[in-house]
């Protein structure tokens, strides 16, 4: 492939970060409207190994914001979509999928041997799960929190999850996890901005009924919300990738 296609980065970074990057392995997990931002920085910045892992399909209520949702993908499974993209994108780069739920039946196949792990969930139990996981076998996560209810973007932020404000899904997070003897003292990205109520006549659609059968609770999104909080999590990876930055985690 072409060296055009990331010359403007290299200019910014050089060639030995350009190899870093290359060689760099990334798991992500969850493709909505987090996820799939992030594996756009992500893949444009030039890392070159993917595992992509959601089990969900493309739907209707996705379009408002998730990268992935346009006409000729809809009912499409996310990570094929993905993969597909990031192609587009770098043929070069190696892209692992996985259609599949992740939980305590499939972490120890799917999860090890990558160098950083983006948390993109937006379910308690499966993000807890994750976490504890990661957390207990020493991966370097980062953890995106909640972006819906929310419009302000210049409260978002980055730090270890025992530091945040004003985010209930943080809170819920540390309670399960503090439950479980598992230290909180990893980043995450979250707002600090306090949850706007959401109008409760408007119609849910159908598609909120999932396939395991689980009902999603009604949150509102706008559509940069969730895209800025997967860029800021794939800017931290890259940063960390390049040894740019240190994020100091001190226990609360």
């Amino acid at each position: 492939m072409s060296e055009v296609r990331f010359s403007r980065t290299a200019l910014l970074l050089g060639p030995s970060s350009m190899e870093k990057l290359k060689n760099a392995r990334v798991a992500i997990i969850g493709l909505g409207g987090v996820g799939s931002y992030a594996v756009e920085a992500l893949v444009r910045a030039g890392i070159g190994h993917f595992t992509l892992i959601d089990f969900d399909v493309v739907g209707e209520s996705n379009f408002n914001r998730q990268l992935l949702a346009l006409n000729h993908t809809l009912g499409k499974p996310k990570t094929e979509v993905m993969k597909q993209h990031i192609e587009d994108i770098n043929p070069d780069a190696e892209v692992k999928t996985y259609p599949v739920f992740l939980d305590s039946t499939n972490r120890e196949k799917l999860l090890p041997g990558q160098d950083f792990y983006l948390d993109a969930i937006d379910s308690l139990g499966p993000k807890c799960g994750l976490l504890e996981f990661a957390v207990k076998n020493n991966f370097k996560i980062i953890s995106v929190m909640g972006s819906g209810n929310r419009l302000d973007p210049e409260q978002i932020h980055i730090s270890p999850l025992n530091q945040t404000v004003n985010c209930p899904l943080a809170r819920r997070v540390r309670k399960y996890l503090r439950s479980w003897g598992v230290d909180c003292n990893f980043p995450c990205v979250y707002s600090s901005e306090l949850p706007r109520q959401i109008l409760k006549d408007i119609p849910s659609p159908d598609e909120d009924l999932l396939h395991r059968g689980r009902i999603r609770g009604k949150v509102g999104t706008i559509s940069y919300m969730p895209a800025i909080m997967g860029m800021m999590a794939a800017s931290w990876i890259i940063r960390q990738i390049l040894r740019m930055i240190t994020l100091t985690l001190q226990s609360v």
